[in-house]
């Protein structure tokens, strides 16, 4: 960047530094004015887990299953979009069944998603 009068550079050195710190001083306000650790309670019990282990691995298995489906959904629409657009070209072809065999592979976890948990629980030993 260059002066208007002169073609000598401007230097904006002290007014990056300046945001620099200003920055890194308004962060420090804001997370020292969050009123949460006046609201802190030493005094209770701590409970490490609030669910037990087989609550646990059905939440997981839950929500494995919906991740895995949702993925697969994605590729099964990818390789619907592919497959429409490919217009003859093989390439585009191969790339759709590329994506519809991910899905396929992606909806096949989720459904041995529960067998693979049961199998860590049974390991685990809940």
């Amino acid at each position: 960047m260059f002066s208007i009068h002169t073609n000598e550079p401007v230097r904006l050195y002290p007014v990056r530094l300046a945001a620099r710190v200003g920055a890194a001083v308004g962060a420090g306000v804001l997370i020292l004015a969050v009123p949460s650790a006046a609201q802190a309670d030493p005094g209770g019990v701590a409970y490490l887990a609030a669910n037990s282990l087989p609550v646990v691995i059905a939440n997981l298995q839950t929500q494995i299953m919906l991740l895995l489906a949702g993925i697969a959904t994605l590729f099964l629409v990818l390789a619907g979009v592919y497959w429409a657009t490919a217009g003859g070209d093989p390439g585009q072809v191969d790339r759709a069944k590329a994506a519809l065999r991910n899905a396929l592979i992606g909806y096949g976890l989720a459904v041995l998603a529960p067998i693979l948990l049961q199998l860590v629980q049974g390991i685990v030993g809940g």
